[in-house]
């Protein structure tokens, strides 16, 4: 079993688990489909879903957990369609600023009902929002559901939802 330093605990805010949902019109890489998977990275943490086979509107539903140390690092997500002979095949990427999401958390909210939006985040230029975010309190947690526009490619979607892990003994948000 791997433990963790206490130098590593006094430097870690917490995790950050990411549900990933699905794709929404995903670019097809073999002959009349693809083969997709997705691989979210922050800093040196790679983690990837299952992959779902022939199809370009796929549900992963796939829950992956990061360890957050630095709040200012990006969460990438790159799509890939899976290959058996050759190279994988990129589908896109894009990145997700998690800042808007830690600033909610620092809120402190506590008795407020299921479905209380606490902000919303608006889709522009620096960005890869399809749609607007809202980050809400659900189940007595925060929780943003967010739709990422793919680029470097010329179609696709992917769907997440953001939720928070606080680690006893870290340094907390």
């Amino acid at each position: 079993m791997k433990t963790v330093s206490s130098s590593t605990m006094e430097h870690l805010l917490g995790l950050l688990r990411i549900r990933v949902h699905r794709g929404i019109n995903l670019a097809i890489r073999d002959v009349r489909s693809s083969d997709p998977y997705v691989v979210v990275r922050m800093g040196r943490q790679k983690l990837k879903t299952r992959v779902v086979k022939r199809n370009i509107n796929p549900i992963w539903n796939d829950e992956l957990t990061l360890t957050v140390a630095d709040p200012n690092l990006p969460v990438k997500l790159a799509v890939y369609d899976k290959d058996t002979f050759t190279l994988d095949d990129k589908m896109g990427d894009a990145e997700l600023d998690i800042r808007p999401f830690l600033e909610a958390l620092r809120m402190r909210l506590g008795n407020v009902p299921d479905g209380t939006i606490i902000t919303k985040v608006k889709p522009s230029r620096e960005n890869f929002l399809a749609e607007e975010s809202s980050i809400v309190w659900m189940d007595g947690k925060v929780v943003q559901n967010i739709i990422l526009r793919l680029r470097n490619v010329e179609s696709g979607e992917v769907e997440v939802q953001l939720q928070w892990i606080d680690v006893p003994g870290s340094r907390g948000i």
